[in-house]
């Protein structure tokens, strides 16, 4: 899940009161709460006017997308057709900087750049310290391993990841812990999001495991399986958590 700054959209539903201004309404915002919107809010998700989640936008927009995939790409295509680990590093460092570049130069928030230059240089270090090309991708594995380890145990402790992100994009704030079925949902919300990123282990897990034959393969997957799989889990999770339709009034 990427963090960015959201905007403060007013919903249709509580004019005037962004997802992460609400407060619950029997009084002032406990601590749990205050860091529930908090967190709601450095995760980046947005809203559109029509009380919508934004996918695309809180998976960074077209430039925050290719910010997250042509790294990898420019290093796959670098070792690919050179066959030389230390100069296909350089040239996927460089492309993620050239994206800090742009961003000074749009004079736009630096953090999603700036930690992806620190992503890649990771990787690249480890690559170029064992000498194994598909060490590139290894600190993903990791990552994406905390993620769901982080999202499990919100699920047990009650407090389920998509409720905190979505309850506030809906303006529920932290009130749909008050009802059974809400929580029920944005557990099933949850898990929806765990299982993309489990699935990218199961699937490239056994392609790093067979060396430079899977690297390939295994760049193709993080592609396909980054921006495009979690904005597909997120808009799915989206889905399966709205609230029931409220009924109207009798005629």
């Amino acid at each position: 899940m990427t963090a960015h700054q959201p905007e403060q959209p007013t919903g249709p539903e509580n004019p005037g009161r962004t997802g992460s201004q609400a407060r619950p309404q029997d009084g002032g915002p406990s601590p749990v709460a205050g860091l529930a919107a908090e967190y709601a809010a450095k995760a980046g998700l947005h809203r559109r006017h029509d009380g919508q989640v934004d996918v695309l936008r809180s998976a960074g927009g077209v430039q925050g997308i290719a910010e997250s995939i042509l790294p990898g790409l420019v290093f796959l295509v670098a070792f690919t057709v050179t066959r030389e680990l230390p100069l296909s590093l350089v040239a996927a460092l460089a492309s993620a900087a050239i994206f800090t570049v742009v961003r000074l130069v749009q004079r736009r928030p630096l953090t999603q750049a700036l930690a992806g230059v620190a992503g890649v240089g990771i990787s690249a270090w480890l690559a170029n310290t064992t000498g194994k090309a598909e060490d590139f991708y290894l600190p993903g594995f990791f990552t994406n391993g905390a993620y769901i380890l982080a999202m499990v145990l919100s699920i047990a402790v009650k407090w389920p990841v998509a409720g905190l992100l979505f309850g506030f994009i809906r303006n529920e704030g932290v009130e749909w812990r008050k009802d059974p079925s809400r929580v029920k949902a944005y557990r099933l919300g949850t898990w929806i999001i765990v299982a993309v990123l489990a699935l990218r282990l199961i699937v490239q897990v056994p392609l790093y495991l067979m060396g430079t034959d899977g690297l390939a393969a295994l760049a193709t997957t993080r592609l396909i399986m980054g921006a495009p799989l979690y904005i597909l889990g997120i808009w799915v999770a989206w889905l399966v958590t709205r609230p029931a339709p409220k009924p109207g009034p009798a005629d």
